[in-house]
């Protein structure tokens, strides 16, 4: 029997959810030894393969347009996917952006901050994303999986992983939701 194989990626986000996964220490081997871990920003792999893997999990929320383009590759080359972390399930940080309009936090982030010179201007070259309303990953592709948190404890990430793994949907409620 064949490992199912596993892609990550993550969008507008701190990365908080990917070093939760790295979190769970030695049991990482435990977890290749059940998965084929393909793609994932610590992998030299980048992409889910283009023929498929069994599941994609998703950290960060949908922020742009070059976002929407990592969520809607994985949802369409995954079986399940997974939103792993507050920001994918519900928006979370990054989301706070969406009480201000877009010009308004732009112009924060790159004119007005403590540490612009003045010479700062917002960016306008169009290789560059376009910016959008920050948004869960269910907003913008069907999700099969959610595991919140801030970042998840890596020992939900480990029972989900393993679980999936194993073919099984995670039930992710009570103990199972957050260990300490």
């Amino acid at each position: 029997m064949t490992k199912p194989k596993v892609s990550t990626d993550w969008m507008a986000g701190c990365a908080g959810c990917h070093m939760s996964f790295l979190d769970i220490d030695e049991r990482i081997v435990q977890l290749a030894e059940l998965v084929d871990i393909r793609a994932t920003p610590i992998t030299d792999l980048k992409e889910p393969d283009a023929g498929g893997v069994d599941v994609g999990v998703l950290e960060g929320g949908v922020n742009n347009t070059a976002n929407e383009e990592v969520a809607h590759r994985m949802r369409s080359r995954c079986k399940i996917l997974v939103a792993l972390g507050d920001c994918a399930v519900f928006g979370g940080v990054p989301a706070m952006r969406n009480f201000f309009t877009l010009e308004e936090s732009l112009r924060r982030a790159y004119v007005e901050t403590e540490s612009t010179d003045a010479e700062g201007k917002i960016p306008d070259d169009p290789e560059l994303a376009q910016m959008t309303k920050v948004r869960a990953l269910q907003d913008v592709v069907p999700v099969d999986v959610f595991i919140p948190g801030c970042p998840p404890d890596a020992d939900v990430i480990f029972y989900a992983l393993s679980e999936l793994a194993q073919g099984r949907i995670p039930v992710l409620k009570n103990e199972n939701l957050h260990w300490h």
